[in-house]
């Protein structure tokens, strides 16, 4: 799979609320499905199946069976790496930019 195809998933994976919802609870600690699912009263088991699974293909969610129980985990590795690629690069020409536009109003201030 492409880098790009990977970038598409995890944009994907990221685009809907409830997922979104979902890493904010897994940043904190690894949570059951049984448990997301009790996070998510409005949604029945399977819809949260669904969104995880999701998370899965694009890899944000590891998934840890222990007996009966399955332990999701975030991996913030795919988010770190569009971090990198894509709002790092933007953020530092935003910077610049402004950065710029201070100089150039000072100078016509002076």
């Amino acid at each position: 799979m492409s880098s790009e195809d990977e970038s598409d998933l995890i944009f994907k994976a990221l685009g809907h609320r409830v997922r979104r919802r979902m890493l904010d609870l897994l940043k904190d600690e690894p949570l059951t499905t049984g448990m997301l699912c009790g996070r998510f009263p409005e949604l029945d088991r399977c819809t949260v199946m669904q969104h995880l699974g999701v998370l899965e293909e694009a890899g944000l969610v590891v998934a840890e069976r222990r007996g009966r129980e399955r332990w999701n985990h975030l991996d913030a590795l795919p988010i770190h790496a569009l971090h990198e690629r894509w709002i790092g690069p933007y953020a530092a020409y935003a910077a610049s930019m402004l950065s710029r536009l201070k100089t150039m109003v000072e100078a016509e201030e002076a």
